[in-house]
């Protein structure tokens, strides 16, 4: 077994971290139109917060660090996942009391993506209306629960005929899940290393893209810009996209049936805060 690591950051290749996600702007663009509810400018957050998190399940010889910007809207919490340390000091500052339709505008593409889910998971809240299957995650342990959601997620993929997947961002209980359906990956992450099992984590997805026939992908992918290339190859070859989102978890639904297939979206508060009852909202995929 290898030694412990913590790892956070999910994404094709370093270089793509450098591009604005055409995505991002294409949804942002429906937004600021009035495509999914009120004018962004109509609208005010009134909380930013962060949340920084270290974890090492017990049993697990790796452990891995989130850090995660979070802006209120009403009922709804919009998040974007961050490089720990990667913040500046005064930006939940900045975000309280702004307009939607000005962090829409903010160089940071967080602050964006945040906005943008916030917005979204307030207009178009998680649920059957908006083609969503409420999932369960019971009170247990942190492994418990990070088990309980690589389950749900696994299974939106059509596993009888997926012989490889490629992961992009690598989550040690999705990869679990996967060997447990006898079912191949590919483990890919920014920060490389090794999976639980030792084998070794690519850096370069879209390398890979051609040796799988199925795709499972961080939200993250969305907040640092590598989610395009996996979007275009899954629209050009017709192969499963399935996200498990906290980061976007509003935003990403907004892709069904153009490219992607399936979204396990987990707004705030995340199966990792609360040792209590959690709820993922599942949609499209191959468990219904």
């Amino acid at each position: 077994m290898s030694a412990p690591t913590l790892s956070s950051t999910h994404g094709l290749s370093s270089a793509a971290t450098l591009s604005v996600p055409g995505t991002l702007d294409l949804i942002t663009g429906r937004a600021r139109t009035g495509a999914y509810g009120p004018d962004p400018a109509t609208r005010r957050i009134a909380l930013a917060f962060t949340t920084a998190q270290a974890v090492r399940h017990s049993g697990r010889a790796q452990g891995y660090r989130n850090e995660v910007l979070s802006l209120r809207l009403g009922a709804a919490v919009g998040s974007c996942a961050v490089e720990p340390g990667e913040l500046p000091a005064d930006t939940v500052t900045e975000c309280v009391g702004a307009t939607v339709a000005e962090l829409l505008r903010h160089p940071l593409t967080a602050v964006r993506v945040a906005a943008l889910d916030a917005y979204l998971g307030d207009c178009r809240p998680h649920g059957p209306t908006h083609g969503a299957r409420r999932f369960g995650l019971p009170a247990g342990s942190s492994l418990t629960k990070s088990r309980t959601r690589a389950a749900a997620v696994v299974r939106l993929l059509p596993l009888a005929e997926v012989r490889r997947v490629l992961v992009v961002g690598v989550v040690n209980s999705l990869l679990e899940q996967l060997r447990s359906h006898g079912v191949g990956y590919l483990p890919c992450d920014l920060k490389g290393g090794t999976t639980e099992w030792d084998e070794p984590v690519h850096t370069d997805a879209l390398a890979l893209l051609d040796d799988c026939d199925a795709i499972l992908a961080s939200g993250m992918t969305l907040g640092n810009g590598t989610l395009d290339p996996l979007l275009a190859h899954a629209r050009a070859t017709g192969k499963p996209l399935v996200l498990f989102a906290q980061t976007g978890s509003a935003v990403l639904p907004r892709l069904l049936g153009d490219g992607v297939t399936a979204v396990s979206a987990e707004p705030y508060p995340f199966f990792w805060l609360d040792g209590g009852p959690t709820v993922l909202h599942l949609y499209g995929g191959a468990a219904r």
